[in-house]
């Protein structure tokens, strides 16, 4: 009720298990699905995985009452673009839709706590390997990576490395592709497991 009753959104469809999601997808080819994490056969989280490994997948925001640290990096990991809690109130949740479809990420603060506690401190070998994916970047896309660590929109990152949103727009293509990630927030855990950030 609350997406339909924006002027901009439009609710193409719904799926009661993880399992329908591919099919309501494949079916409704929305933007954004909005996933939740208990679902009775296959739960939220494994059906972002499998969307999010499909070519041309929409984005995908958890929206669950769960924010169990193994939850939220695990959705994050899989490609989520957003991870909100349940009790995100309306305009919040229609705000995180808009942003994520405009190519943005969006976490509950919550999450972004959790998210930036267990990244402090990976472990050694996780980190060396982080650091050899971000070497492969060149120093331009390095920067690029490391203002996305810090939740920079396209725009702020424009006016802190001083080129314009369009050349943004194509560092973080870029970075996808060369990282093989699936959006923004993959790379700014890749720089935190890397301890660049």
């Amino acid at each position: 009720m609350i997406l339909s009753a924006a002027p901009d959104v439009a609710v193409v469809g719904e799926a009661a298990d993880g399992a329908e999601v591919p099919g309501a997808v494949s079916q409704h080819q929305p933007d954004i699905v909005l996933m939740d994490i208990r679902m009775p056969r296959v739960d939220g989280l494994a059906a972002t995985e499998t969307l999010r490994s499909r070519p041309g997948a929409p984005e995908v925001i958890v929206l669950t009452t769960f924010d169990a640290d193994e939850y939220v990096l695990r959705a994050l990991r899989a490609g989520a673009s957003g991870f909100l809690l349940k009790d995100t109130p309306p305009a919040d949740i229609l705000r995180a839709v808009r942003r994520v479809a405009a190519g943005e990420a969006m976490l509950s603060p919550t999450v972004t706590r959790q998210l930036i506690a267990h990244v402090a401190a990976p472990a050694p070998p996780s980190r060396s390997r982080a650091a050899e994916r971000l070497d492969q970047l060149s120093e331009r896309e390095r920067d690029v990576a490391l203002a996305l660590a810090q939740g920079s929109s396209n725009a702020e990152i424009a006016t802190k490395l001083h080129m314009s949103i369009a050349t943004v727009k194509a560092h973080v293509s870029r970075l996808l592709i060369k990282l093989e990630l699936n959006n923004r927030v993959q790379v700014a855990i890749l720089v935190h497991d890397a301890g660049r950030a």
